[in-house]
Protein backbone atom coordinates (compact mmCIF):
# COMPACT_ATOMS: atom_id res chain seq x y z
CA UNK A 1 0.00 0.00 0.00
CA UNK A 2 3.11 2.27 0.41
CA UNK A 3 4.49 1.84 -3.07
CA UNK A 4 1.98 4.81 -4.87
CA UNK A 5 2.56 7.02 -1.84
CA UNK A 6 6.68 6.72 -2.80
CA UNK A 7 5.50 6.88 -6.68
CA UNK A 8 3.54 10.16 -5.93
CA UNK A 9 6.14 11.96 -3.60
CA UNK A 10 8.79 10.90 -6.63
CA UNK A 11 6.35 12.40 -9.04
CA UNK A 12 5.77 15.84 -6.27
CA UNK A 13 9.46 16.18 -6.09
CA UNK A 14 10.25 16.01 -9.93
CA UNK A 15 7.74 18.53 -10.90
CA UNK A 16 9.66 20.62 -7.94
CA UNK A 17 13.36 20.45 -9.36
CA UNK A 18 11.02 21.28 -13.08
CA UNK A 19 9.63 24.16 -11.88
CA UNK A 20 12.54 25.87 -10.02
CA UNK A 21 14.72 24.77 -13.95
CA UNK A 22 12.06 26.91 -15.36
CA UNK A 23 12.54 30.09 -13.05
CA UNK A 24 16.10 31.34 -14.66
CA UNK A 25 14.43 31.03 -17.85
CA UNK A 26 11.35 33.02 -16.86
CA UNK A 27 13.82 35.51 -14.84
CA UNK A 28 15.56 35.98 -18.60
CA UNK A 29 12.45 35.92 -20.81
CA UNK A 30 11.83 39.04 -18.61
CA UNK A 31 14.87 40.39 -19.07
CA UNK A 32 15.38 39.99 -22.62
CA UNK A 33 11.36 41.34 -23.45
CA UNK A 34 12.50 43.94 -21.85
CA UNK A 35 15.82 44.69 -23.31
CA UNK A 36 13.51 44.16 -26.72
CA UNK A 37 11.47 46.91 -26.31
CA UNK A 38 13.85 49.32 -25.01
CA UNK A 39 16.00 48.58 -28.51
CA UNK A 40 12.48 48.37 -30.46
CA UNK A 41 11.96 52.00 -29.57
CA UNK A 42 14.93 53.22 -29.75
CA UNK A 43 15.43 51.74 -33.80
CA UNK A 44 11.73 52.11 -34.84
CA UNK A 45 10.54 55.24 -32.90
CA UNK A 46 13.66 56.91 -32.44
CA UNK A 47 13.32 57.20 -28.91
CA UNK A 48 16.61 57.60 -26.52
CA UNK A 49 16.90 54.38 -24.18
CA UNK A 50 18.82 56.91 -22.29
CA UNK A 51 15.96 59.45 -21.25
CA UNK A 52 14.00 57.18 -18.69
CA UNK A 53 10.98 58.28 -16.51
CA UNK A 54 11.49 58.67 -13.51
CA UNK A 55 8.85 58.46 -10.49
CA UNK A 56 9.39 61.65 -9.55
CA UNK A 57 8.35 63.48 -12.23
CA UNK A 58 4.75 65.52 -11.53
CA UNK A 59 5.81 65.44 -8.13
CA UNK A 60 7.84 68.24 -5.46
CA UNK A 61 11.78 67.93 -5.58
CA UNK A 62 13.35 66.44 -2.60
CA UNK A 63 14.37 68.84 0.01
CA UNK A 64 17.68 70.26 -0.53
CA UNK A 65 19.66 71.29 2.55
CA UNK A 66 23.53 70.27 1.02
CA UNK A 67 26.99 71.87 2.45
CA UNK A 68 28.68 74.03 -0.61
CA UNK A 69 31.54 73.00 -2.44
CA UNK A 70 34.24 74.40 -0.80
CA UNK A 71 36.57 77.36 -2.42
CA UNK A 72 33.84 76.99 -5.10
CA UNK A 73 32.91 80.84 -4.28
CA UNK A 74 29.04 78.94 -4.75
CA UNK A 75 25.92 79.30 -3.07
CA UNK A 76 25.37 75.85 -1.33
CA UNK A 77 23.00 73.87 -2.59
CA UNK A 78 19.21 74.09 -0.55
CA UNK A 79 15.78 74.63 -1.66
CA UNK A 80 16.10 78.18 -1.20
CA UNK A 81 18.81 78.37 -3.83
CA UNK A 82 15.92 76.65 -6.31
CA UNK A 83 12.64 78.08 -4.80
CA UNK A 84 10.61 80.35 -7.48
CA UNK A 85 13.28 80.19 -10.51
CA UNK A 86 13.13 77.73 -12.64
CA UNK A 87 15.81 75.24 -12.19
CA UNK A 88 18.24 73.04 -13.86
CA UNK A 89 19.55 70.52 -10.69
CA UNK A 90 22.78 68.77 -12.55
CA UNK A 91 24.39 65.46 -11.13
CA UNK A 92 28.06 65.69 -12.08
CA UNK A 93 31.33 64.63 -10.42
CA UNK A 94 34.93 64.84 -11.74
CA UNK A 95 35.83 61.67 -12.34
CA UNK A 96 33.27 60.97 -14.90
CA UNK A 97 33.88 61.44 -18.65
CA UNK A 98 30.41 61.88 -20.16
CA UNK A 99 29.99 64.72 -17.87
CA UNK A 100 33.38 66.35 -19.08
CA UNK A 101 31.82 65.99 -22.29
CA UNK A 102 28.34 67.91 -21.29
CA UNK A 103 30.17 70.71 -19.45
CA UNK A 104 30.22 73.07 -22.59
CA UNK A 105 26.54 72.60 -23.09
CA UNK A 106 25.37 73.72 -19.41
CA UNK A 107 27.92 76.94 -19.56
CA UNK A 108 25.87 77.91 -22.84
CA UNK A 109 22.77 76.52 -21.11
CA UNK A 110 23.97 79.17 -17.38
CA UNK A 111 23.75 81.86 -19.94
CA UNK A 112 19.67 81.51 -20.48
CA UNK A 113 18.60 84.24 -18.60
CA UNK A 114 15.42 82.21 -17.94
CA UNK A 115 17.10 79.39 -16.35
CA UNK A 116 19.01 78.76 -12.96
CA UNK A 117 21.34 75.98 -12.90
CA UNK A 118 22.74 74.15 -9.88
CA UNK A 119 24.99 71.36 -9.34
CA UNK A 120 25.02 68.42 -6.99
CA UNK A 121 28.96 67.21 -7.12
CA UNK A 122 28.49 63.26 -6.27
CA UNK A 123 30.98 61.28 -4.71
CA UNK A 124 33.82 63.85 -5.24
CA UNK A 125 37.08 64.69 -3.50
CA UNK A 126 37.19 68.69 -3.28
CA UNK A 127 40.28 69.37 -4.93
CA UNK A 128 39.64 67.50 -7.87
CA UNK A 129 35.67 69.07 -8.43
CA UNK A 130 37.33 72.20 -7.57
CA UNK A 131 40.31 71.37 -10.51
CA UNK A 132 37.48 70.35 -13.11
CA UNK A 133 34.88 73.66 -12.64
CA UNK A 134 38.67 75.79 -12.57
CA UNK A 135 39.36 73.66 -16.25
CA UNK A 136 36.41 74.04 -17.96
CA UNK A 137 34.24 76.75 -16.22
CA UNK A 138 31.74 76.69 -13.55
CA UNK A 139 27.75 77.25 -14.56
CA UNK A 140 26.55 76.88 -11.55
CA UNK A 141 24.96 79.02 -9.07
CA UNK A 142 24.81 76.89 -6.42
CA UNK A 143 26.55 73.52 -5.83
CA UNK A 144 26.04 71.16 -3.04
CA UNK A 145 28.59 68.17 -2.06
CA UNK A 146 27.20 64.98 -1.67
CA UNK A 147 29.81 62.42 -0.63
CA UNK A 148 28.19 59.50 0.07
CA UNK A 149 25.38 59.64 -2.56
CA UNK A 150 22.45 60.38 -0.47
CA UNK A 151 21.13 62.77 -2.25
CA UNK A 152 21.17 61.25 -6.04
CA UNK A 153 19.25 58.48 -3.84
CA UNK A 154 16.81 61.20 -2.75
CA UNK A 155 16.97 62.24 -6.24
CA UNK A 156 16.77 58.56 -7.93
CA UNK A 157 19.89 59.12 -10.09
CA UNK A 158 20.52 56.37 -12.10
CA UNK A 159 23.92 57.24 -13.16
CA UNK A 160 25.37 60.26 -14.24
CA UNK A 161 25.73 63.07 -15.52
CA UNK A 162 21.70 63.17 -14.82
CA UNK A 163 20.06 66.41 -14.83
CA UNK A 164 16.40 67.28 -13.76
CA UNK A 165 14.08 70.54 -14.50
CA UNK A 166 12.67 71.85 -11.73
CA UNK A 167 9.70 74.03 -11.76
CA UNK A 168 9.46 77.50 -10.05
CA UNK A 169 6.76 75.89 -7.83
CA UNK A 170 9.13 72.85 -6.96
CA UNK A 171 7.71 70.23 -9.01
CA UNK A 172 10.09 67.75 -11.26
CA UNK A 173 8.93 68.25 -14.77
CA UNK A 174 11.83 67.05 -16.31
CA UNK A 175 14.81 64.30 -16.47
CA UNK A 176 17.91 63.49 -18.27
CA UNK A 177 19.68 60.34 -17.51
CA UNK A 178 23.26 61.00 -19.13
CA UNK A 179 24.90 64.07 -21.28
CA UNK A 180 22.83 66.34 -22.87
CA UNK A 181 23.64 66.63 -26.91
CA UNK A 182 21.58 69.07 -29.29
CA UNK A 183 19.18 66.50 -30.15
CA UNK A 184 18.66 65.73 -26.22
CA UNK A 185 18.11 69.81 -25.83
CA UNK A 186 16.10 70.43 -29.22
CA UNK A 187 13.17 67.08 -28.58
CA UNK A 188 13.68 67.39 -24.70
CA UNK A 189 15.61 70.41 -22.29
CA UNK A 190 14.01 73.41 -24.36
CA UNK A 191 10.74 72.01 -25.12
CA UNK A 192 9.80 71.15 -21.17
CA UNK A 193 11.49 75.19 -21.14
CA UNK A 194 9.13 76.42 -23.25
CA UNK A 195 6.05 74.47 -21.50
CA UNK A 196 6.87 75.55 -17.84
CA UNK A 197 7.04 79.51 -18.74
CA UNK A 198 4.09 78.81 -20.75
CA UNK A 199 5.46 78.55 -24.09
CA UNK A 200 3.91 76.14 -27.05
CA UNK A 201 2.84 73.06 -25.44
CA UNK A 202 5.02 70.63 -27.27
CA UNK A 203 5.45 66.90 -26.04
CA UNK A 204 8.82 66.22 -24.21
CA UNK A 205 10.93 62.83 -24.08
CA UNK A 206 11.16 61.25 -20.90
Amino acid sequence: MSEPVVEDEKARKGIARYALALVPLAVFAVIAGTAGKMLYEQDVNGKNVADIPSALIGTRAPVLDMSALEGSNTLPLTTAAISGKLTLVNVFASWCVPCRQEHPILKELSKDPRLNVVGINYKDKNENALRFLGELGNPYKAIGVDPNGKAAIDWGVYGIPESYLVAADGTIIYKKVGPFDPQSLENGLFPAIEKALGGPQVTTTK
